[in-house]
């Protein structure tokens, strides 16, 4: 009895003293949501020295990076909602009225039934030149980065390492198009993930080397192998994983991903191939141009949506379930956004973590944060050319179209539609210009393409490359 009297009297201090801590808890994660809340650019601020400080007594170092967690895709919550999923419904009917009208129109043209897909045969041509220069790349990127890496760690001495001669292979071999976008984007992708390698695991060799805490802590090649098939391009020795395959899941993403291209096909066939192959060859004026824009939106937003859908959701998911990846937050509500700020850091999470971890926040590490401008400016310089260099190699051309809408329009959409505009205005306002934006790529490019087929050269030189052929082929026609 004595003893109960005793705790009892000890209860309302214990219970203040648990309710005291408790109160700072809650404070704290409110705080920190509402430090969240309050970014308003294109990368939030890195941490303040002693946020640093904190989080090196929580045994939580700054160069941590991106935490990975187990979390599902946002389409595939959504898709559960019948009413979204009617919109998935509503598309799938779009596809099957584009086949009618393509047979419908082939029959009356011809007579018969035809059934050819040309244009894929076409873009997707020489495919085995494509699979063994991607066998090449991907045994370089497994060798070379890793093994120079390993030499390093354990000789501590520098090494030099061998460019992948992949855009060679698609000129000197005349890839199609397609065919161009596996090899390049391929080469891309890899380069990506061997500089993430290589900039997680010297920062550990070097502290391990400092700390003299035993032996150089060097991933094992099934790790990092396994990096190269994961679907992100942030390395970690180990990702939370899922405990079985569905392979159900798997075949569905993978007959979705099929769909995607022959819906991509057919909307070129019908909206696409006619008008631009019949204005490259009228005499050039800004009536046609303001009309093949505006004639261009609707093809280019269809496949806009087409290659989010077949590569942000399906393609990055199928691996991701192959591979037991569970962190599936490939890209995030971009649909919502009223801000081109919040655009670029929702439609690829995947691209943008690299961005702000390799580029962005070494930047600033380097120069410091007073040049957070010139961080933000280097970045969008550095996608905005690698974007340009990916459709250069891959159309055969010059035209900077995506370069000057990136760095002009994107740039001060960033600024003036910055997170501090909210409302469903700005969404709409955010939505038009990308549907204008759509508009004057899908045709800049589209005119220029046809322009060098009905406007060949003999004997180009390095300026003819750069000069726009479909600003002279009218007059040459």
């Amino acid at each position: 009895m004595q003893l109960i009297a005793e705790a009892e009297q000890l209860k309302p201090a214990f219970m203040k003293e648990v309710d005291s801590h408790f109160t700072e808890f809650v404070n704290s994660l409110v705080a920190k949501s509402a430090l969240l809340d309050s970014s308003s650019s294109l990368f939030p601020d890195p941490c303040s020295e002693k946020d640093l400080h904190k989080a090196k007594t929580l045994r939580a170092p700054p160069e941590h990076g991106k935490i990975f967690t187990a979390r599902r895709s946002l389409l595939d919550e959504l898709f559960e909602v019948s009413h979204i999923r009617t919109i998935y419904h509503m598309f799938i009917a779009l596809l099957i009225v584009f086949i009618l009208s393509t047979l419908l129109v082939d029959f009356i043209d011809e007579g018969r039934l035809v059934l050819g897909f040309d244009l894929l045969v076409f873009v997707f041509g020489k495919l085995p030149v494509v699979f063994c220069t991607w066998l090449c790349m991907f045994s370089a990127t497994v060798v070379v980065p890793y093994g120079l890496f390993s030499q390093w760690a354990q000789s501590y001495s520098s090494s030099s390492h061998r460019v992948i001669l992949s855009t060679y292979v698609t000129i000197a071999y005349a890839l199609p198009p397609a065919s161009r976008f596996i090899v390049i984007l391929e080469q891309v992708r890899l380069v990506m993930k061997a500089h993430s390698f290589v900039r997680e695991n010297v920062p550990k060799v070097l502290s391990s080397v400092k700390e003299k805490a035993g032996p150089v802590p060097i991933p094992r090649i099934t790790q990092y192998l396994y990096f190269l098939f994961a679907p992100t391009l942030i390395y970690r020795d180990n990702y939370p994983r899922n405990p079985t395959i569905r392979w159900g899941y798997v075949a569905t993403k993978f007959a979705q991903v099929l769909g995607s291209l022959f819906y991509a096909y057919y909307i070129f066939v019908r909206l696409c191939i006619p008008q631009f192959r019949n204005s490259s060859q009228e005499t050039f004026h800004l009536r046609g141009l303001v009309l093949c824009i505006f004639n261009s939106i609707l093809p280019g937003v269809l496949i806009l949506f087409l290659v989010f859908f077949a590569f942000l959701h399906c393609w990055l998911n199928a691996f991701a379930e192959m591979l037991r990846f569970a962190d599936r937050m490939f890209y995030k509500d971009w649909w919502n956004s009223t801000s081109y700020a919040n655009y670029y850091r929702t439609w690829n999470v995947v691209v943008h973590d690299w961005l702000y971890y390799y580029a962005y926040r070494d930047f600033l590490w380097f120069f410091g944060k007073k040049f957070r401008a010139a961080a933000m400016l280097s970045v969008f310089t550095v996608s905005a050319a690698v974007h340009e260099y990916v459709l250069i190699i891959c159309f055969g051309f010059f035209y900077p179209v995506l370069f000057c809408l990136f760095m002009c329009f994107g740039m001060v959409f960033n600024f003036i539609l910055n997170d501090r505009r909210k409302g469903p205005i700005w969404n709409v306002v955010m939505w038009t210009s990308l549907f204008l934006g759509q508009g004057v790529i899908l045709c800049l490019y589209s005119q220029e393409w046809y322009a060098r087929q009905y406007c060949p050269l003999e004997n180009p030189t390095f300026l003819d490359y750069l000069k726009p052929r479909s600003w002279s082929c009218h007059t040459q026609m």
